[in-house]
């Protein structure tokens, strides 16, 4: 295969992965906190007035997940012993910090995601973009207390260039490559780099504003994926990662939707309820050097 970041790697040649605690499955949610530039086009619940500045109606719903449905996601993972793995935009530290404060006091994972959702490194020179990595990550870091370990681009985007520059950053994992059900390392010049498994099917974007479903029928997509992937983690470990927004799944009529699907995986035994850094370290300390030598 011509992608020169990672081997391509046969699930049935690897080691088996044993995970923490005789777990058969790694569950960690991935939470995206984002800030949209007033007056361009972006993720949108009526493309028919997309492309209007400004443009309140998609504005305002996309901004319901910081004002409102955040917190409504704060008391359910705490219901239920979760800890979000936030893929942060720098800019939210700026325009929404009572979001940090409050994640900070749960404990939080906190993973780069660029610095909003209406800018895209596609096009950047090596130049520009190492600058503008170094003012994500930095602010990130200088906001919540720690210097971010993940990465996942707005709209899972990377220039060429990326990881590169993510590991000289200290980066050491990414979540853009949706490919797999375990970790496994990627290629980087310099430092060290591994992908963590992050959900592009279910994700709640592509379930609600791509196929329409309903929350009954997210319900059950979620409850599907984690029935095969806790079925096979008896033979090796999987990772499942759920990937939400707080202006999609935490609007009132679905929210008991994603309470149901967690009270449902909660209630498994052998599942390790988890955060992306967690899990990067896990496998860092029990099978990088081993899959790499």
């Amino acid at each position: 295969m011509d992608n020169t970041r990672y081997e391509y790697w046969p699930l049935i040649d690897r080691p088996r992965l044993d995970l923490p605690h005789g777990a058969r499955l790694a569950f960690w949610i991935g939470y995206n906190v984002e800030h949209f530039e007033m007056g361009k086009p972006s993720t949108s619940i009526f493309d028919g007035t997309a492309m209007l500045r400004p443009d309140p109606l998609n504005h305002g719903w996309r901004e319901y997940g910081v004002r409102v449905g955040v917190w409504r996601m704060m008391e359910l993972l705490s219901e239920y012993g979760i800890r979000a793995s936030v893929t942060l935009n720098s800019d939210v530290c700026a325009h929404y910090p009572r979001i940090v404060e409050e994640g900070t006091k749960l404990d939080w994972t906190w993973i780069a995601h660029g610095r909003n959702n209406s800018i895209f490194q596609t096009g950047m020179s090596p130049e520009d973009e190492r600058a503008y990595l170094t003012d994500v990550i930095t602010t990130i870091e200088g906001s919540t207390g720690r210097r971010p370990r993940g990465w996942l681009g707005p709209a899972l985007t990377e220039t060429f260039a990326t990881p590169d520059i993510l590991a000289e950053l200290g980066v050491d994992y990414v979540l853009d490559w949706c490919n797999d059900d375990q970790p496994y390392p990627m290629k980087v010049t310099g430092g060290r780099m591994i992908s963590v498994p992050y959900s592009i099917e279910v994700n709640d974007i592509p379930l609600f504003l791509g196929r329409g479903y309903t929350g009954e029928q997210f319900y059950q997509a979620v409850i599907d994926q984690f029935d095969q992937l806790y079925a096979e983690g008896e033979r090796t470990g999987r990772v499942m990662g759920l990937a939400l927004h707080p202006f999609l799944v935490n609007q009132p009529f679905r929210h008991k939707y994603l309470a149901k699907a967690l009270r449902y995986i909660t209630g498994h035994d052998d599942v390790w309820l988890t955060t992306s850094d967690e899990i990067a370290d896990w496998y860092y300390r029990e099978y990088y050097d081993q899959v790499t030598s």
